[in-house]
């Protein structure tokens, strides 16, 4: 779920994977897994994504479907 809600917020804020990943300090092959879930997300990265995005950790991890709780 958390690969599908990563894309989906790029997407929507308009970054490439390239400009995500230097937004969030990591290279864009990185950021390729975390969309595909073929690599776990570290809790470091959960919670920059979070802020980045202004969104819960439920929602990224798919545990809820608001984005703010």
């Amino acid at each position: 779920m958390y690969g599908k809600r990563i894309k989906e917020l790029r997407i929507e804020r308009g970054y490439t994977q390239q400009e995500l990943a230097e937004i969030l300090h990591t290279s864009q092959k990185t950021i390729s897994k975390y969309e595909l879930e073929s690599t776990d997300l570290s809790t470091i990265m959960i919670e920059r994504i979070c802020k980045l995005f202004d969104i819960s950790s439920d929602y990224l991890l798919g545990i809820s479907d608001l984005p703010k709780e």
